[in-house]
């Protein structure tokens, strides 16, 4: 039986998920400018005014509550309330009463869905797996994905900007991170279904799909051929495939 996480551990490894990209995105390396003293010639530190202490609402502060259609979608600071820094998409899709889906789905998380994400540099995806499915090759242009599996087990890996690949198999509990801009993807070998949560380090990561890009965008066939070494029949075929399994 493939392992799956407990709510409780689930609950704590998302805590550690967030506390991570919250450190990432919120470290900042401070300057001190330096002088010699001309009495002993060692070198001080220039006087720097003290930072005000940082208040227990400084968490807050950058999320604006005026009325602004741009940051807030359609609600107004009038009528904010809990609900709408609140998400439930990932509802159903968790219940054990759901029916395992037949094909890879992913369910998002980002500001499209989530509007309270805007300007938080901070998103989710919760990927579902049948037993032989996969994540086809992609990238996202504007952030690392932190990939969390919660049930059963999956194998990822990516390929740096040096044509290295990189491969990992993960069990349940298990982490992975998908530096940004890469190509990378997520299979499942097994045969039980399983599940991940993916974080983001922006609110609007992107995708990239490696093959809806490379042959369902309609570039020339005579181009794909060349490229890849082949005939144009041979594209055409790839082409029909991806057209069929969309």
């Amino acid at each position: 039986m493939a392992a799956r996480m407990s709510l409780s551990s689930l609950a704590m490894a998302l805590l550690a998920l967030s506390a991570s990209l919250a450190a990432v995105h919120g470290h900042t390396h401070h300057y001190h400018p330096r002088h010699s003293d001309p009495a002993t010639g060692n070198v001080q530190p220039k006087n720097t005014q003290a930072l005000p202490p940082i208040s227990a609402n400084a968490h807050l502060a950058s999320y604006d509550t005026t009325p602004s259609l741009q940051v807030l979608g359609d609600v107004t600071h009038t009528n904010i309330t809990g609900a709408h820094f609140t998400f439930h998409g990932f509802r159903d899709a968790l219940s054990n009463a759901t029916a395992a889906p037949l094909n890879f789905t992913v369910i998002k998380a980002s500001t499209a869905e989530f509007p309270a994400l805007k300007e938080q540099s901070v998103s989710y995806a919760l990927l579902s797996f049948p037993p032989g499915s996969v994540n086809p090759m992609h990238t996202h242009p504007r952030a690392s994905e932190l990939l969390l599996v919660v049930d059963g087990a999956l194998s990822v890996g990516f390929v740096d900007a040096a044509g290295k690949v990189y491969t990992q198999d993960l069990a349940a509990g298990d982490m992975f991170v998908f530096p940004k801009g890469t190509v990378h993807w997520q299979y499942n070998k097994g045969s039980v279904p399983a599940k991940a949560l993916s974080a983001f380090g922006s609110a609007a990561a992107g995708l990239v799909s490696v093959p809806a890009t490379v042959f369902g965008t309609g570039i020339d066939d005579d181009v794909l051929a060349k490229s890849f070494n082949t005939d144009a029949a041979t594209v055409q075929k790839l082409k029909a495939a991806l057209t069929l399994h969309k």
